[in-house]
């Protein structure tokens, strides 16, 4: 990758141009490497930006490398032969997106689409599989992030399968997206760019259901939702929902 000065793709975003200069480094898991190591990680990845609505790799699509996503989200999915559609996770900066299959060398697993304009550094599965051989602590830091993917699968069965109402599964799921922002005199805001039917196909629940108990949230004054601003004003009345109450 060219060493240089960041710019702004036509999507706004600031370009990071390698891994070597990265400001987020420090602050994300497979980044915060030695030198060295980030050195050929930057000469063997391939930058390149994505426009809202592309697809990085389909499910069931032979494996032909990972993305390292460094700005934007991104969506990974299943589906199953009726046509309905789980959304399993929302990509962070930081994540790597398709490892698990990059590093069996089987199939996709999942779809991952580009839910906003999203910069994700390609690198092809030959090359990191012989960075890892060249780089040890390369390889402790992707078994760390397999081990992050396996919990937070667990976490997502939990959501989905133990929740026993769409009101306490989108609880959660408000309580879990709200998690890593301040609280600001009881209130917790933060942007959900996600539409109602996303959210659905991630807690397994109808467009009307979610839409429906958002409303009802409104109502009892939990949230307070403007556009993709959201707020969440009674943190604790949605923790009793998990209770049951």
């Amino acid at each position: 990758m060219a060493m240089g000065v960041s710019m702004r793709s036509p999507y706004g975003l600031q370009i990071i141009e390698n891994c070597v200069t990265c400001p987020h480094k420090e602050s994300r898991l497979f980044c915060n490497l030695p030198p060295a190591a980030l050195a050929r990680l930057s000469e063997i990845t391939a930058s390149a930006t994505y426009p809202k609505g592309a697809t990085l790799f389909v499910e069931g699509q032979p494996s032909r490398g990972l993305f390292i996503l460094c700005a934007g989200h991104v969506k990974l999915s299943t589906s199953a032969s009726d046509g309905k559609t789980l959304i399993l996770r929302i990509s962070e900066p930081g994540d790597l997106l398709g490892l698990p299959a990059t590093i069996s060398g089987r199939a996709y697993e999942v779809t991952a689409d580009v839910i906003e304009p999203t910069q994700a550094n390609f690198i092809s599965r030959a090359d990191f599989m012989k960075f890892l051989s060249d780089y040890g602590e390369a390889a402790v830091r992707v078994a760390q992030e397999l081990s992050e993917t396996y919990q937070t699968a667990f976490a997502e069965m939990r959501t989905i399968g133990l929740s026993h109402s769409v009101r306490e599964k989108l609880a959660r799921f408000i309580l879990d997206w709200s998690a890593h922002h301040p609280s600001d005199n009881g209130s917790i805001k933060f942007n959900l760019t996600l539409t109602h039917e996303e959210i659905a196909q991630m807690i397994g629940a109808s467009r009307e259901t979610v839409t429906r108990v958002f409303a009802e949230f409104k109502k009892r004054g939990l949230l307070q939702i403007r556009g993709s601003s959201v707020t969440l004003k009674d943190k604790h009345g949605l923790e009793k929902l998990l209770l049951g109450n």
